[in-house]
């Protein structure tokens, strides 16, 4: 049986007011996109808004960056100026977190990713993000790797430095403090 995460009462008012007034704050991320409609969406599914609440409390300030016509749902992303607080110092995957026999990090980006019931930010969704604001200055952000990286043991990162979005590779295990993951998810 499936384990439904739900929000209380009063953790839903919370989130959705901190949610409208960042969407409020930020009208060019979402640009003819209205408030009240992106509401009905989160007030009718609970799973997502409690994975919206899992992006918040670890740091993400997610926020509508867009709208999918094709499946009528709103597109959140972190927004953070950098990568969220509470989901850095990890490595990429489990796999790579079970191949480090000493100071193993406390997690990795895949495993919370999937425990939050959100998806890693692929390189091009990052690139989009970085074209409507400027994050990550001082951090770094694992993104989606493609399989014939991540299958010679390779990650693939991204950061903002010198006004330029740059793609880095590393092995998989590693991991920095200033070093998380940025989320998206389809509501």
């Amino acid at each position: 049986m499936e384990n439904i995460k739900e929000l209380s009462l009063e953790e839903k008012e919370e989130l959705l007011n901190i949610l409208k007034d960042r969407f409020g704050k930020n009208n060019n991320r979402h640009q003819n996109l209205e408030w009240d409609q992106v509401e009905v969406k989160l007030k009718t599914s609970t799973q997502k808004l409690w994975s919206l609440n899992q992006m918040e409390q670890t740091g993400g300030e997610p926020d509508v960056v867009g709208f999918d016509k094709s499946t009528g749902e709103f597109i959140f992303y972190d927004c953070s100026t950098e990568s969220p607080k509470f989901r850095r110092s990890i490595c990429y995957d489990h796999h790579a977190l079970e191949s480090r026999k000493e100071f193993k990090p406390k997690d990795s980006a895949i495993n919370m990713a999937n425990s939050m019931g959100v998806d890693i930010l692929t390189e091009d969704q990052y690139r989009q993000l970085q074209a409507l604001g400027t994050f990550d200055l001082k951090t770094s952000s694992w993104v989606l790797t493609p399989p014939d990286i991540r299958a010679l043991g390779g990650a693939v990162y991204c950061d903002r430095r010198y006004n330029h979005v740059f793609l880095y590779h590393n092995g998989a295990e590693s991991y920095y403090a200033v070093r998380g993951f940025r989320a998206s998810l389809k509501v």
